[in-house]
């Protein structure tokens, strides 16, 4: 059975909104822990103009890989391992989307996937990236604030990042912010460029 994710299903339309602006121009996507697989097929179904390559750890290839074989599209090739601490694809992408997963991943980990970027993106590379942040290490909402309670609980390396902090990441790596969109549920869509 596939993997299904109900917060895919209520988040697409308005990432959609954002990325049919920000990738307008684009041509190569690597979504970076692509998850269930649900975005992937959506947002490559919406923007036939992309090549979407969906990534996440190997646990999660075989439920991507049911996603994309029933939807069948042209511009979706075969997921890639990619683990930030280590496997890194060869290849070059003007574009990278990742949504909810600067939280689920330990603090570390963040920093080893901006300090790669450079590598795998082109000069004019365009990032865009969904999730809650805290603003000036404050919660946004009382919601924000009891999610990052009980992602805490599920794992101490777990954690709603401060928007500056990643930030600071992203300008090390050369990436500059552009946009900081509001999304519903308290959640954000920032969208770096680099050069």
């Amino acid at each position: 059975m596939k993997p299904f994710a109900p917060a895919c299903e209520r988040n697409r339309d308005p990432i959609l909104t954002v990325l049919r602006q920000q990738f307008a121009d684009r041509q190569r996507v690597l979504e970076i822990g692509s998850g269930t697989g649900q975005h992937a097929v959506y947002f490559a179904g919406a923007m036939p103009q992309l090549s979407w390559q969906c990534s996440d750890r190997a646990e999660h290839l075989p439920g991507i890989r049911m996603w994309l074989e029933e939807a069948a599209l042209p511009n979706t090739p075969e997921p890639l391992e990619l683990d930030v601490g280590s496997h890194w694809p060869a290849q070059r992408y003007d574009a990278v989307f990742s949504a909810n997963t600067l939280h689920i991943m330990a603090w570390d980990e963040v920093e080893a996937l901006f300090a790669h970027l450079p590598q795998i993106t082109t000069e004019d590379a365009r990032l865009a990236i969904y999730g809650p942040f805290n603003i000036d290490g404050r919660y946004t909402s009382d919601s924000n604030a009891a999610f990052d309670q009980s992602l805490k609980a599920r794992g101490a390396h777990m954690s709603i990042r401060d928007a500056a902090a990643v930030d600071a990441l992203a300008a090390k790596s050369g990436f500059n912010l552009i946009a900081d969109i509001a999304m519903p549920a308290h959640n954000r869509c920032r969208i770096w460029q680099r050069g």
